[in-house]
């Protein structure tokens, strides 16, 4: 016998009526073995709302405490007109209106509403809600599906050019391999049992506050295998930490008390940056004496062969400018941002500067580990403080002089990767804002240059445009913003082969020259367009001389070695802690003095009543709201495509959002506690 009434209650009352059952009507109680009751599905359905809702309130509170948490500890030499306030807006405005959006989706879901409702007459539309998703449907239709149908189509267009772009160079790649390709002496190689023979070579190591790596950078260039007296290295140090300087100028007397021509350089004027270091450094008189120039930066570590393999290109070729090294990484396995790195810079040295060496004698130069010749860097005006790429620079304005380009993919410089997400994200900044700052400066000068049209045209529209303007544009456009718009927008929805089979494609060809990241495809496809919003934000930075244009932040270093640099500098190290020289105990002396002057002065601006910053201050994980609003607008698109079932819609914004929100809330890289 059934009974008259049931009771039905929820784990929390507070959010949910009782609701009462009464009578004894035996259809309102169906036999278990039919199917479920209209009312059975929606309270499944309920129970399923209130569990997603318990979970989001929970995302969202644990975001606001990390906000409010990395609000306290947060820079206070950030500027905070330099961090893109103008495109955070713009990303809010974007969430709000897919936020009210899906509000009324959902509601016309479960109200059966379809898309023949803009059809019906207005004196068959009931109530307000259902009037303004009348009304929203005709303005869609009519406004904004054109719009975004036409510059989904622009972003298109400029996608499939740029995936051409890689395929060709990845065929190019393909070539050189199989033509076994390489540069080739133009003459006899140097004399090694005639040390005259060997040229006049400048080692210069630019560095700013790198306490980490001074010691291996500096050792390394001091045991470079070239005559003692045809050679000589520059430490050219811009720290502002007096303690750092002592450590350096410490660091280059050892070496040079056994032998090594080193000097070390301090500027006191520090302006330009690394340009401002580097061409300060070309001014002295010496340098005259010298016929090539090489750079390392100061977490480099060059084999000691590193110049007998490079040097020797130059002679007999007198067009020759620069001969560039390629790049390898100590920590590359050290985390998931370190392996996604290495997929992107394996690609950029072997495909892009390869193919760009062997066909066009041209590429842009990375900053380090190159060899100039000085007459070529004087003829071409030098290094000039303009942008925050010097280095593509100097580049840009030798290839215009008629200078040639070579690069060596079996000559190896070890190096770091930046290990979290703040360092890198800094990094990438300075790289794609700096070469549109470059493109204004020089677009004139390429225009009036002697060069051929065809050298011309590859500088403007493929090393400039494609590559440094049309690659951040369309990846942050079309699939940050178009994408999850289009899931409010059905008439410009876009196709599977935009969202998933050209990316993985392009994917593919970009994790070829390193086949054991492989496993890492979808977190690198993934990643990538989770970075397309720094690097839009720094292309249009440099592209409209915006204050953070002209940032500057040296990329932290964690002083890693790799274990044949750890055997190589153990004997060094072992010397280093038995020496009790005179020289030593001076130093030591200095170091405690000027700790004893700071803990002094700190004491009497405490007394005075100042404030006084904490010693140690605890660094914490960092929160990118960009990157936040991306996810939440990924993720509330993500919900929109799961009401209309769109399977791979739905699955890319998902994962898409998700990867948003653990870059945004610091989770990839190295962790600091």
């Amino acid at each position: 016998m059934a009974p008259n009434s049931v009771a039905v209650t929820m784990e929390k009352p507070d959010n949910f009526s009782l609701l009462e059952i009464n009578g004894s009507d035996p259809s309102a109680f169906p036999d278990k073995r039919k199917s479920i009751s209209p009312k059975q599905f929606s309270w499944f359905l309920l129970l399923k709302a209130h569990r997603v809702v318990s979970c989001l309130s929970w995302l969202v509170s644990s975001v606001k405490k990390r906000i409010a948490f990395s609000a306290k500890n947060i820079n206070e030499e950030e500027d905070p007109k330099s961090r893109g306030k103008q495109m955070y807006r713009f990303i809010k405005a974007c969430l709000v209106i897919s936020i009210i959006a899906l509000s009324i989706e959902i509601v016309a879901h479960y109200k059966k509403w379809n898309l023949d409702l803009i059809n019906r007459p207005s004196w068959e539309v009931y109530g307000l809600v259902e009037w303004s998703y009348m009304a929203w449907l005709s303005f869609r239709s009519d406004y904004i599906a054109p719009l975004v149908i036409s510059l989904s189509r622009f972003c298109t267009v400029l996608f499939l050019i740029q995936s051409l772009d890689r395929l060709v160079l990845c065929l190019g790649c393909f070539w050189i391999k199989f033509k076994k390709i390489e540069p080739k002496l133009k003459d006899e190689s140097i004399d090694l049992e005639d040390p005259s023979s060997f040229p006049m070579v400048l080692v210069q190591i630019p560095m700013c506050n790198e306490r980490e790596v001074y010691e291996q950078s500096i050792g390394a260039a001091s045991q470079l295998d070239w005559p003692k007296d045809r050679i000589l290295i520059q430490v050219l140090d811009d720290s502002d930490d007096p303690n750092l300087q002592l450590l350096i100028k410490e660091e280059v007397s050892v070496w040079a008390e056994k032998g090594v021509n080193i000097i070390y350089r301090h500027r006191l004027i520090r302006t330009g940056y690394k340009a401002g270091n580097l061409k300060s450094a070309m001014t002295c008189d010496y340098v005259k004496d010298y016929e090539f120039v090489t750079i390392f930066d100061a977490d480099f570590t060059p084999n000691p062969d590193f110049l007998k393999k490079t040097v020797p290109h130059f002679k007999g070729n007198p067009e020759l400018g620069l001969v560039q090294a390629r790049w390898s990484f100590v920590n590359k396995d050290e985390n998931l941002l370190t392996r996604l790195q290495n997929i992107n810079l394996c690609f950029h040295f072997e495909v892009e500067q390869q193919v760009n060496g062997v066909f066009l004698n041209f590429f842009g130069f990375n900053g380090t580990a190159g060899v100039w010749r000085i007459k070529a860097l004087e003829e071409s005006g030098g290094w000039l403080e303009r942008t925050t790429v010097e280095d593509m620079d100097i580049a840009v304005r030798a290839h215009l002089n008629g200078w040639k380009f070579i690069y060596l993919n079996d000559v190896e410089v070890t190096c770091e990767l930046p290990e979290s997400y703040e360092a890198y994200k800094k990094q990438q900044h300075r790289w794609h804002s700096g070469p549109m700052q470059l493109f204004r400066l020089c677009l004139p000068s390429i225009i009036k240059s002697k060069i051929s049209v065809g050298k011309k045209a590859n500088l403007i529209f493929l090393f400039f445009l494609l590559r440094k303007l049309i690659l951040p544009f369309y990846s942050f456009t079309l699939f940050c913003i178009i994408l999850p718009l289009t899931m409010f927008i059905p008439e410009a929805e876009l196709p599977l082969w935009i969202i998933c089979y050209v990316p993985i494609f392009i994917s593919l060809l970009n994790i070829l020259p390193s086949p054991k990241s492989f496993p890492f495809l979808v977190p690198y496809l993934l990643f990538e367009n989770t970075m397309s919003i720094t690097k839009f934000n720094a292309m249009i930075s440099g592209l409209f001389q915006f204050g953070s244009a002209y940032e500057w932040v040296v990329t932290k270093k964690t002083g890693r070695s790799s274990e044949s640099d750890l055997l190589a500098f153990a004997e060094k190290e072992e010397k280093l802690h038995r020496r009790n020289s005179e020289s030593g105990l001076e130093l030591l002396s200095k170091l405690k003095e000027q700790e004893t002057n700071l803990v002094g002065q700190e004491t009497v601006k405490k007394s005075l009543g100042g404030v006084m910053r904490p010693k140690n201050k605890k660094k914490t994980n960092m929160v990118f709201k960009k990157e936040l609003g991306l996810a939440f607008l990924l993720l509330t698109a993500a919900a929109r495509s799961f009401l209309s079932a769109h399977g791979l819609h739905f699955y890319f914004l998902l994962f898409q959002g998700l990867s948003f929100l653990v870059v945004g809330l610091d989770l990839i890289g190295e962790q600091i506690s």
